[in-house]
């Protein structure tokens, strides 16, 4: 009997043989590097190390990395399996990397770029503070020096241990990515195995060209989360780089060895272009590039009587069935609100609700995510979550205020985008990712609210704000609890345990920075809920009217950046400002059955 592969390298150097992951050909270590990683025998693309990609894309010793001791700090002191700090090390010691990124500076085809390259064996590459701020470093330095960006992503979605200031990282790439284009510097994404959730909904389907390398597999859901949300069967090849690519999400498809030569010839046609130069003058945001104070909390907010409650009830209470629609804070809120229908593109979807409406007398564009009172009518609005479609109506309604010079309010009540076949096939990562991209730099005042639940980036794409508000029963988090819970410990029935790890409530919130004012509920009335609301917007409208257009979009680009916690080398945090160090909240009693926590990103799954 044939020996299994297994067999035939039991007992030799751990290390040197490996089987292929598609066909089980038993390959040596240096042919496969010979071979780029990539299997002789049936071409399949092994996974490729940062430093590995960055040798096999740029000129040789071009490289120089800049801000290589700039690492993750531990915001939410959050523990699952094991502590947060602990798993830091660990990643640290496997890759010799003080986070899951690596910028700098180099010349590909001899011309210069500026580059970012996402280390897989480092979380999965997920996006934390330290990687958000590389790759919005990453966009800066092409900025200053007129020079092409491109980034190389392979990660599965946003580091869930940062919780939401893992997910404002999505708002800060998609800014530094709408400066580039404002100024006309090109940028390059090449998508690699994998790519997932908050990545794949910023910065990595941004690009005036995106390249996929052959066997990527990309989505906003993977399709665990897909299976496991909706019951939805999920077609052969679905998420590949040809699905992609038939679906026209990305430019191109080519294997690992043609990359470097088709990335040369396209920034070879930027240059031949003149698009990239030299430094580039740009006004506004990019003179003010260093992270402004943090968002503070209400004002007097400190002086009311604190009312904690646990997260899971929390939870619980944002997403109680008998919670204030938007449609209910519409006519509450808003006067002579004329609804708009559509994307001017597929259809209407009617998870996302807009229009023209008055507010104190003054006119403004109003949007937000709408769920129902019932079964019937959270059916018709697909419980909340909209689709490529309504984000794509979204962007048509904030469009349309930016002409008309009126303001921007948006009201964020969703679990979350839409995870299913027919968003993937209609591209949602690029859908929320361009609506980021265009609220970071919408040329009109934005005051946003979070009235229930805040889900993901699907809740982010309506929560870019020049001010962010929560109701005080409302919660914001990169990830559901049952989906943090299900992918740490294999266990959806430890929700209320991750819950707290999470920090996901008003009061969290605040502490962390990331809300200006928690507005609040009294209980039993949602009249006068929804009159502090009232308030409270048109308060913020008024101040914000008299800023210059160039200074808003600075103070908004301040902001974006300012969003998360970092060290130095695994050292002290800075830059921020928003620890908590009360104690509580991490997760210390959780067991739970599964695979690891590392395997969820093995397989792709995503935040």
């Amino acid at each position: 009997m044939e020996p299994s592969t297994l067999e035939r390298i039991n007992g030799l150097p751990d290390g040197v043989w490996r089987p292929c992951p598609r066909c089980a050909a038993l390959l040596h270590r240096d042919r496969l590097a010979r071979a780029l990683h990539t299997c002789p025998e049936c071409g399949h693309h092994l996974p490729l190390g940062a430093d590995d990609r960055i040798a096999l894309l740029v000129d040789p010793d071009s490289f120089v990395e800049h801000d290589a001791d700039l690492a993750a700090a531990d915001p939410l002191e959050f523990t699952d399996r094991m502590p947060y700090p602990q798993r830091l090390e660990r990643a640290r010691a496997k890759t010799g990397r003080a986070d899951g990124a690596v910028l700098g500076l180099a010349t590909i085809g001899g011309h210069r770029v500026a580059l970012v390259v996402l280390d897989f064996a480092f979380l999965g590459g997920s996006m934390g503070s330290a990687v958000g701020e590389k790759v919005a470093r990453a966009a800066e330095t092409a900025l200053d020096h007129g020079v092409p960006l491109v980034a190389v992503s392979a990660s599965g979605g946003a580091r869930m241990q940062e919780g939401v200031l893992s997910l404002l990282q999505m708002a800060k790439t998609a800014a530094a990515i709408r400066l580039l284009r404002d100024a006309g510097v090109p940028y390059l994404s090449v998508l690699t195995d994998p790519v997932y959730g908050g990545v794949a909904a910023s910065f990595a389907s941004l690009g005036d060209v995106i390249v996929a390398e052959e066997g990527t597999r990309a989505g906003f859901a993977g399709p665990r989360v897909i299976e496991q949300t909706i019951r939805q069967p999920l077609p052969a090849g679905f998420q590949t780089a040809r699905f992609l690519h038939e679906h026209g999400h990305v430019d191109l498809v080519v294997r690992r060895a043609e990359l470097p030569g088709v990335l040369a010839r396209l920034i070879g046609f930027c240059a031949a272009a003149g698009t990239a130069a030299g430094p580039v003058p740009v006004a506004g945001p990019r003179s003010s590039r260093t992270p402004g104070p943090r968002p503070s909390r209400t004002p007097g907010h400190e002086d009311r009587p604190e009312r904690s409650v646990d997260a899971w009830t929390a939870v619980r209470r944002a997403r109680a069935a008998d919670r204030p629609t938007v449609r209910q804070h519409l006519d509450r809120i808003f006067d002579d609100f004329v609804e708009l229908h559509g994307d001017r593109w597929e259809r209407d979807d009617s998870a996302i609700v807009g229009g023209l409406a008055r507010l104190d007398g003054s006119p403004v564009v109003v949007v937000g995510t709408a769920k129902g009172r019932d079964t019937r009518e959270n059916v018709a609005n697909n419980f909340g979550m909209p689709h490529p479609a309504g984000y794509r109506k979204v962007m048509r309604l904030f469009e349309l205020a930016q002409r008309w010079g009126v303001p921007v309010v948006t009201l964020v009540d969703t679990p979350g985008a839409y995870p299913g076949l027919a968003a993937e096939e209609g591209n949602q990562s690029g859908a929320i990712a361009e609506t980021l991209a265009l609220a970071a730099g919408l040329r009109t005042p934005v005051v946003a609210v979070i009235t229930g639940e805040g889900g993901s980036g699907g809740a982010l794409a309506l929560a870019v704000a020049d001010r962010l508000l929560i109701q005080e029963n409302g919660v914001f988090s990169v990830i559901s609890p049952e989906g943090c819970a299900a992918i740490l410990f294999g266990d959806a029935g430890q929700a209320p345990v991750a819950a707290r790890a999470l920090r996901l409530r008003a009061e969290d919130l605040g502490r962390l920075g990331v809300v200006d004012e928690i507005l609040p509920e009294p209980p039993g009335d949602p009249e006068r809920a929804a009159g502090l609301v009232a308030e409270a917007v048109s308060r913020l409208l008024g101040q914000l009217a008299g800023v210059p257009v160039e200074e808003l979009l600075a103070a908004r680009y301040r902001r974006l950046r300012g969003y998360g916690v970092l060290a130095r080398d695994g050292g002290t945090a800075r830059d921020g400002g928003g620890t908590i160090r009360d104690g509580g909240g991490t997760i210390r009693d959780g067991g739970g059955t599964g695979s690891p926590a590392a395997e969820p990103w093995r397989e792709g799954a995503h935040v």
